[in-house]
């Protein structure tokens, strides 16, 4: 075991969104870092969490949140006001890979590949028709901003479209609705800026869902079915996926890899699960990372974007400048 660490860390789980994924995440996190010898506190992240903080007296939060409030950049900003570093991507990194539609005019900024689609709000229901225009199908609706494949529909029929985006509305208001793209599902895990490895995950079912998530049914292969020089530029579409949001620490970035065309990204997972069986902690096995090791690794990387003002940068000007400017 590791000498006890002076440092307290603040495990933050449960939330407002994926919260029996967080639990599962929180607590599997904190048994690891109580085995390399934290100290640990166990905190229920949701109302009056700055009481919660202050109570506990955490010098780093360890974030095992997933979705909603607690991936996308808000709490983020609270650790931000308190002063309290913190595991994973900054306020801004957060917000960008969180809201999936802003997150894929970034992608398309940076020449990466991702489905064509639109964002629509519940609100705009009614617009539907106009806005799917010849997208045809089948689609795939999810929510706008979400994780954890929660409300997402394969949709086949324009009948079915309609209420399937009403469903995904339920998670934060806004639907995305994209051409679905067959193909194999594969995932990048990237820790501080680096390829930790490539897993394709295999199942089923017609999409990746919730229930074959945490349900049993997927199987994974270590590395991917795919040639090495295409598991090669994916990994290097998903560095750039994930700079091109400002993001760090640790990062899962998921494809689909068509058997002919180009390879797609669908997202980036900036507080990617984190249970012993999850696919991060698989990546990491196979790399030679043990679970205790990884989370360490993540928690030495905890830090906050910073709101100081830096110092000017001083300008030295040459005789021929100042005398240009004099006259």
């Amino acid at each position: 075991m590791t000498q006890q660490s002076s440092r307290r860390i603040g495990v933050l789980m449960g939330g407002w969104g994926e919260d029996e994924v967080s639990m599962k995440t929180g607590e599997a996190i904190a048994l690891a870092l109580e085995a390399n010898g934290h100290q640990v506190a166990r905190l229920f992240a949701g109302n009056a969490l700055d009481t919660t903080l202050r109570e506990a007296g955490v010098d780093v939060a360890f974030l095992a949140l997933h979705g909603r409030m607690g991936e996308d950049g808000r709490v983020q900003g609270l650790l931000e006001v308190m002063g309290i570093p913190y595991t994973g991507s900054g306020v801004l990194g957060s917000a960008l890979a969180m809201n999936k539609g802003f997150a894929k005019k970034l992608f398309r900024q940076h020449n990466l590949a991702t489905p064509t689609g639109y964002v629509v709000p519940a609100s705009k229901l009614k617009d539907v028709p106009t806005l799917h225009a010849d997208l045809g199908f089948p689609c795939v609706v999810k929510p706008a901003s979400s994780g954890s494949s929660v409300g997402l529909t394969l949709v086949h029929t324009r009948e079915q479209l309609e209420p399937a985006i009403a469903l995904a509305c339920r998670f934060g208001g806004e639907a995305l609705v994209e051409r679905f793209v067959k193909g194999r599902e594969v995932t990048v895990a990237i820790l501080d800026g680096e390829v930790l490895g490539t897993c394709e995950v295999s199942h089923d079912g017609s999409v990746f869902d919730t229930q074959t998530k945490y349900d049993g049914g997927a199987r994974y292969h270590l590395p991917p079915r795919v040639p090495a020089t295409r598991v090669a530029n994916i990994e290097q579409m998903a560095l750039t996926a994930a700079r091109s949001l400002g993001c760090r620490g640790a990062v899962r970035v998921d494809f689909i890899v068509p058997e002919i065309g180009n390879e797609v990204v669908l997202e980036v997972n900036t507080l990617p699960g984190m249970t012993r069986t999850s696919l991060f902690p698989k990546i990491a096995k196979a790399a030679g990372l043990s679970f205790e090791d990884l989370v360490e690794r993540i928690l030495e990387g905890a830090a906050m974007d910073g709101a100081h003002l830096h110092a000017a940068p001083t300008v030295e000007r040459t005789e021929t400048q100042v005398e240009a400017h004099a006259s």
